[in-house]
């Protein structure tokens, strides 16, 4: 693969609004996928590069065996945590993929949770439907859910808020 053909391919993607890239070829295969400096220091291992370090580094990722990009587990969702002006402890449960949100298991079915419900870890709060895979999304804490951020069937970013709890 042509090193300046890379360089334009990471400008393009690193300024896209495009989360995923995957192309292959001359026998390369190219995995590209964006995530914010903080959630890369969280989560990314050491050997996965950001398109602005490739952009940087372009020797040593045209040398470098094509990696996989991290998968996206439905089980342990982004979160953050925060504080509301009542004192009171909130956390945002954010989505881990990009989809859609429904509330309920069926569309003839009650919702997972309401607000004021009680939630614990490891309760499914919503589910979100990727590429044809209904992806139930667990609270990663335990408390009162004060506000579902997503309307029924509308679609959702990856690490875009879903549900905010209030924290015991």
């Amino acid at each position: 693969m042509d090193l300046q053909y890379l360089r334009r391919l990471l400008r393009i993607f690193d300024e896209s609004t495009a989360v995923d890239l995957e192309i292959e070829e001359e026998g390369v295969k190219l995995k590209m996928s964006k995530v914010s400096e903080h959630q890369a220091m969280m989560t990314a291992p050491q050997h996965i590069m950001m398109p602005s370090q490739m952009m940087m580094q372009p020797q040593q990722m045209a040398a470098a065996p094509a990696q996989a990009a991290p998968s996206a587990a439905p089980v342990a969702p982004a979160a953050s945590a925060g504080g509301d002006a009542g004192g009171k402890k909130t956390h945002q449960v954010c989505s881990p993929i990009v989809g859609t949100f429904y509330r309920a298991p069926a569309p003839d079915a009650d919702a997972f949770i309401q607000v004021g419900s009680r939630v614990s870890v490891g309760a499914t709060l919503c589910i979100v439907e990727a590429m044809k895979l209904m992806n139930e999304i667990e609270s990663d804490g335990t408390g009162t859910v004060v506000k579902i951020l997503v309307e029924n069937g509308q679609p959702v970013e990856y690490n875009q808020p879903l549900v905010l709890l209030e924290i015991d």
